[in-house]
């Protein structure tokens, strides 16, 4: 990681000595003399950083040239700052003014003072460079077992993990349990040491189908370290609703522990309920709830499901309901090198010379999941090399302790200094997300990218080669896919605790960031990044370092946050270039943040920020402003200053109860054109646009580098002027578009080239149609395809039908109004997913044999003139979920008595999971059938 700061270093003296010669003037030598140090050195880095956790003097040489770096970098960017002024664009920005003010003795002295001790420090850095060639002579020829580079295409497949061996016996014993439960309260406590697979084991026991039908509620709740009783119920009481597609329930929040407790009371009384409470901590945690639930009941049976590392607080939780305690064990010996060889040999089986090697790594694994999924896939990278698995095992040996948490450790230090060096700071970054929280991709990639840990790349962009990293991350098992996009891509990330504590603690040893979340604040002398969340009484001693460089707060905070995040921005923090503070409890920026003249992330979301001030033009590095779903509906024309701003997120959506209603976006400042380097845009609102709705349609075809682009308030005459816009925008990955209003028509039909969105994965149209645009019969890479407000009369899915990658469907609001959807033979040949939602003249569907081949999960809602099932829906052969929800006022009934009246033959017999969900008196109800 090391490399990664001596590289920037390198890169910006590099600037410095080709272009600011006269601001050198009087230090150039040693300037000279630190560039070529530091290529020197970043060269060795490479391959010292694997070497360090062996040899402590090597360690503490590579901590020495980090700071060298780190204060390198402070020196260049503190005299930019003081001098450069407002353009901060570039090092050579009002060059007559700097050197003027370098004409200041005092100045001069300063600067070389500095820049001649870091001269020293470089110097002495190489001396000590050579004696470790000298120990190491195998350093001198660089790294040559890097791994090969994970194909950025990965992006586009579905992310699968490896279905998890060695649960079938405690998955078994478990559903005898659950299945034994006749009425009353039962809890079931699973207790194991982390990394055992505990979570994994209950997921698939709270999916299966048998535990889905037996129960008609189900809510799944994380615990964590650091809860509170509120919270926690709060929580509870918001997946039991959302399990039934109720509204939240207003005033939530104002409740009071007792009264939510209440509430869950009743909600559950004579029910069938099954809630799983998740990585419980302390007895604290379960004395919170325990009372939440009935315990005695003559209509319904419950059910909790406990998991805890701790064996006191599993047997206390069973003890009053006389449950069941599951110790969960580590993998025995065939299920560990079945689970190994599918990680370590994707496909295929092991090789015969590697049989013996895997047996003795697999003995040092000790059955333990964790280790053996994050070796089995650090190895997988070997190319099946025995001099690799067999150096790779010696480096095992003599680290692999008694002591289990600290066996895992070394395993994931094992892991973590095999990553490319590139991806190492990337990899601990990921500890300044809270704990248990899901990891955003796309936030992620931002992040990076602001930090300068992406490594530009030819004819792949920033995200691209991000995006790469977190599928190489994720190939190695060091974190998990937790959720996609409809169509497969990854979305969301999830870290496992053990992984996250070792990241932490790495970090902060790297000086890559440090984490806040204690009431007790251990400051280390230097950080350069700080993460902030989970007081519940902040202290004011907040630290106010010269040399931070990122601060992120990540909400939700109290009152009390406010003044504090003031102090901080007051507190010098002017070498900023990541600022987040994602719902901090503020409604207007301090205006500290707009001295901030290197920040490249400037992250607003949901806060109470109201507007964006002028003086947001001073920003000129400004990449990412993110003001999702904040209180702004405008923004200055200063914007159009931000030359290097990429991606420009203002925009909320609107819902009513559970259905999706809409987008609020934004009204766009005249000439957008000028933002040349933005990728992603959303919403802009054309109807108040500041230059008029024409001229800022003609501005978006300027914006050639758009990856996604979201327009609201479209009015029918913007038709023909947008689609020539859009014509040019040929890197489209993403389309957005909303009429002015739900009357208005979408005027699309005019022609554009088959070859004009190459890349587009998703479109969604919400607005009236004539007729689906012809054009969109050519989308070849089209995967998701969205339909609201269209209106259509004739056959909606004649130009559609035959889009060859199209896995997902939504014909939702009134998007047609015929009476009958006709699923011909050979059309949709890779759907996956169809929703049909308030389809208000719908009476039926007919699906022929050959249609949608691969559907399977299948989705109507609201359809209120449909009698009947889909006719023809027993040729879907793959179908695994079929719901139906708010449909005719006796359909769900009619469903019931189909199902017992067909038995076997019943046309939805095949189908796993068939679920009918309707309001009843005011409450909805569910039937798994």
């Amino acid at each position: 990681m090391a490399e990664i700061a001596v590289s920037f270093v390198f890169d910006q003296l590099s600037v410095w000595l080709q272009e600011e010669r006269k601001l050198l003037a009087g230090i150039r030598e040693e300037a000279e003399f630190i560039h070529g140090a530091m290529g020197q050195m970043r060269a060795f880095l490479r391959v010292a950083d694997a070497k360090e956790e062996s040899d402590p003097q090597l360690k503490e040489w590579v901590k020495q040239v980090r700071e060298i770096a780190y204060d390198t970098e402070d020196v260049l960017e503190r005299y930019m700052l003081r001098f450069a002024h407002h353009d901060a664009r570039r090092f050579r920005g009002n060059l007559k003014k700097i050197c003027a003010s370098l004409k200041n003795l005092k100045d001069r002295h300063q600067i070389a003072s500095e820049i001649k001790a870091i001269r020293s420090r470089s110097e002495e850095a190489l001396k000590r460079q050579q004696v470790f060639r000298d120990i190491y002579p195998i350093m001198n020829q660089g790294s040559s077992s890097t791994p090969a580079w994970y194909d950025g295409r990965m992006d586009e497949m579905l992310l699968e993990e490896f279905d998890v061996v060695g649960i079938e016996k405690p998955k078994e014993q478990l559903l005898t349990w659950l299945s034994s439960i006749e009425d009353g309260l039962k809890v079931i406590s699973v207790v194991g040491m982390a990394g055992l697979g505990k979570t994994t084991l209950i997921k698939k026991v709270f999916d299966d189908i048998s535990v889905k039908m037996r129960f008609d509620h189900h809510a799944w709740i994380t615990v964590s370290e650091s809860f509170t009783v509120k919270n926690l119920l709060q929580d509870m009481v918001e997946r039991l609703l959302e399990d039934v597609k109720e509204p939240p329930l207003r005033g939530l929040e104002a409740r009071n522990a007792d009264e939510m407790r209440q509430f869950i009371y009743n909600f559950l009384q004579n029910k069938d309920y099954i809630i799983v409470l998740d990585d419980i901590w302390t007895t604290n945690a379960w004395e919170a709830v325990r009372y939440a639930f009935p315990r005695s009941t003559t209509h319904g049976r419950g059910c909790i499901i406990i998991t805890t590392r701790f064996n006191n607080i599993g047997h206390a939780a069973c003890s009053e309901s006389n449950g069941h305690v599951y110790k969960l064990q580590p993998l025995p010996v065939e299920k560990s090198r079945e689970l190994f060889y599918k990680k370590a040999f994707p496909g295929n089986s092991c090789p015969s010379y590697l049989e013996e090697i895997s047996e003795s790594i697999l003995h040092r694994c000790e059955g333990w999941p964790l280790a053996i999924v994050v070796i089995g896939g650090l190895l997988a990278t070997k190319n099946n090399k025995i001099e690799e698995w067999e150096m790779f095992y010696r480096s095992v040996g003599s680290e692999l302790e008694r002591d289990h948490l600290k066996m895992i450790s070394k395993l994931l230090s094992l892991s973590f200094y095999d990553l490319p060096y590139n991806l190492k700071a990337c990899f601990l970054y990921l500890g300044i997300f809270p704990k248990y929280e899901l990891i955003n991709r796309a936030a992620v990639i931002h992040l990076w990218i602001a930090e300068g840990f992406v490594v530009a790349r030819q004819e792949k962009t920033m995200e691209e080669i991000a995006k790469g990293y977190m599928n190489e991350l994720v190939n190695r098992s060091l974190i998990q896919v937790a959720g996609t996009f409809s169509d497969g891509r990854p979305r969301s990330f999830h870290i496992h605790d053990l992984v996250r504590e070792y990241i932490i603690s790495k970090a902060r040893e790297q000086n890559i960031a440090s984490v806040a979340s204690q009431e007790e604040i251990q400051w280390p002398d230097s950080i350069r990044r700080l993460a902030l969340y989970g007081f519940n009484n902040p202290t004011q001693q907040i630290y106010k370092g010269k040399n931070l460089s990122s601060l992120l707060f990540f909400g939700p905070g109290n009152s009390e946050w406010g003044p504090i995040l003031y102090e901080v921005m007051r507190g010098g923090c002017r070498m900023l270039k990541v600022l987040e503070l994602r719902g901090a409890p503020i409604d207007a920026i301090p205006d500290e943040v707009f001295k901030l003249y290197l920040l490249k992330y400037l992250g607003l979301r949901d806060t109470l920020v109201k507007s964006i001030p002028k003086s947001i033009g001073n920003l000129g590095k400004l990449e990412t402003l993110d003001l999702k779903n904040c209180w702004v509906t405008e923004l200055p024309v200063d914007i159009l200053k931000l030359q290097l701003l990429r991606n420009l997120l203002l925009y909320s959506y609107v819902y009513d109860q559970c259905y999706f209603e809409g987008v609020q976006g934004f009204n766009a400042p005249y000439e957008m054109g000028r933002l040349l380097c933005l990728q992603k845009l959303c919403f802009i609102a054309l109807a108040d646009a500041e230059g008029g709705r024409m001229e800022t349609v003609r501005e978006i075809g300027k914006l050639t580098q758009l990856q996604r682009l979201g327009i609201t308030k479209l009015r029918r005459e913007d038709g023909k002027e947008l689609c020539s816009s859009l014509a040019k925008l040929t890197n489209l990955r993403s389309l957005n578009i909303v009429s002015f209003e739900e009357g208005e028509f979408i005027d699309l039909e005019y022609p554009l080239s088959p070859s004009t969105f190459p890349f587009l994965r998703t479109l969604e149209l919400q607005g009236r149609l004539e007729r689906i645009p012809q054009w969109i019969a050519s989308l070849n890479a089209l995967t998701k395809l969205n339909l609201r407000w269209s209106r259509l009369q004739e056959d909606a899915l004649e130009y559609i039908q035959g889009l060859p990658n199209l896995l997902v469907l939504n014909l939702d609001c009134g998007s047609y109004e015929g009476p009958e959807l006709s699923f011909k033979v050979g059309t949709f040949q890779r759907l996956h997913r169809l929703s049909l939602s308030r389809l208000k003249g719908l009476r039926w569907v007919r699906v022929e044999k050959g249609s949608m081949p691969l559907l399977h999960d299948m989705a109507l809602w609201d359809c209120k003139l449909m009698m009947e099932i889909p006719v023809g829906i027993e040729h879907l052969i793959n179908l695994e979920h079929v719901e139906f929800t708010d449909m005719a006022e006796d359909f769900s009934e009619r469903l019931i008595d189909e199902k017992a009246k067909g038995g076997d033959q019943w046309r939805l017999a095949h189908v796993p999971a068939v679920v009918a969900k309707a309001s009843v008196n005011g409450e909805w109800k569910t039937w798994q059938l």
